[in-house]
C-alpha cells in the first residue's frame, strides 16, 4: 500500500513571530494543507494548497529554505477517505511578508492564533509541529 503525503504550510506573522494561522474545520485546527498530485514536489504541493485554501500567493511570504516538519500517523478510523492508511506529513514554514485577504475555500474560517509556546492545539500533528518550530527558531542558526 503506497503511503499518503500530505503537504502545507504553517504561516507565521512578525519578526519574531507574533502570531501562526491555522484553518477551522468542523471538529478540530488544521493547516493550509493537501495531498501531493502526480508529478507535483513536496513544496510545490504545499505552496498550492495554501494558495488553494487561503489565496495566500507564493510572492506573499518568505519561505524559509532551512525547516522543513516530517511526521507520519495513522489516519483516523473516523476518516471516510483512508480510515487506518498510513500517511506522511511534511510542513514547511513561511513568514508572510504583508497582511493579505485569506479567502476561505474548504474550511469554516481561520484564525490567528499568538505565539506563546508551548501550545495545545491538536495532539496528533500541530502541537509537536508548533513544538518543532519553536525549538527550531530558539536555535542560534533558526
Amino acid at each position: 500500500m503506497a503511503v499518503l503525503k500530505s503537504c502545507g504550510v504553517l504561516i507565521v506573522r512578525g519578526n519574531p513571530i507574533e502570531e501562526f494561522l491555522l484553518m477551522k474545520h468542523a471538529d478540530r485546527w488544521d493547516l493550509p494543507k493537501g495531498h501531493v498530485d502526480p508529478g507535483e514536489s513536496e513544496k510545490e504541493c504545499a505552496l498550492r494548497e495554501l494558495e488553494e485554501e487561503t489565496g495566500i500567493q507564493y510572492s506573499d511570504i518568505e519561505l524559509d529554505a532551512k525547516f522543513r516538519y516530517w511526521s507520519r500517523y495513522t489516519v483516523p478510523m473516523s476518516d471516510r477517505r483512508h480510515p487506518g492508511e498510513p500517511k506522511e506529513l511534511i510542513i514547511f514554514l513561511a513568514r508572510l511578508l504583508h497582511d493579505v485577504d485569506i479567502h476561505v475555500t474548504e474550511h469554516l474560517g481561520y484564525e490567528w492564533f499568538p505565539w506563546k509556546p508551548p501550545h495545545d492545539i491538536q495532539e496528533q500533528t500541530i502541537n509537536p509541529l508548533l513544538a518543532a518550530v519553536s525549538e527550531y527558531i530558539d536555535e542560534p542558526d533558526g
